[in-house]
């Protein structure tokens, strides 16, 4: 799940809603949003998968996602809402398209990271996040919990599960804060070559 400003996809420059799921790794599946008859909305959801995310103040987006196994019928429910206290229920992934997850997800990832961003060999990189390097003013992702059957959060994973990771492809260009009291900062200017 992740905020996403794609021109080419939606055919503006807004900030919309973007899932993508895989249930193999990616190494044959990969489908984004509602392209494919996995992900099944319900009716009355506050946002779907590729809708416009609205800004909660002038210039701030801020989104809650909570994704989770259901203990009562074991399908992969996403949960949205615009602060963490009023989240409603979006829609899930049956658990037969899962055939690896038994009772718990191998890898969730934000943007592949906090943040992702695309152009061209020949084009300067556009901004992340807010285009500011990580710290008090630029994008975060907080209140990262692990989330358990009941669908309770937890600061840490459960014995056994593998934590945070940390991935940067281009670290002349984009940066990511160390993961301190469940929240990191990531970001990077436009117009980096490297």
């Amino acid at each position: 799940m992740v905020n996403h400003v794609n021109p080419g996809r939606y055919g503006d420059s807004k900030t919309h809603f973007f899932s993508a799921w895989t249930a193999d790794g990616f190494k044959s599946t990969r489908y984004k949003n509602l392209d494919y008859d996995g992900f099944v909305p319900v009716n009355y959801a506050p946002i779907t998968p590729g809708d416009i995310i609205e800004a909660t103040s002038e210039k701030t987006i801020k989104v809650t996602i909570k994704i989770f196994r259901s203990k009562d019928d074991g399908d992969w429910w996403l949960h949205f809402g615009y602060d963490s206290q009023n989240l409603s229920r979006v829609g899930y992934w049956p658990k037969n398209i899962f055939n690896n997850m038994v009772d718990h997800a191998n890898l969730i990832s934000w943007g592949r990271g906090g943040g992702f961003t695309q152009s061209s060999v020949r084009d300067a990189s556009p901004t992340m996040g807010n285009g500011q390097w990580p710290g008090e003013t630029s994008s975060f992702v907080r209140d990262v919990k692990y989330v358990n059957p009941d669908g309770q959060g937890d600061s840490e994973p459960a014995p056994g599960h593998m934590g945070l990771r940390a991935y940067i492809s281009h670290v002349k260009c984009y940066a990511l804060s160390p993961f301190i009291n469940d929240m990191f900062s990531y970001g990077g200017p436009r117009g980096c070559t490297e």
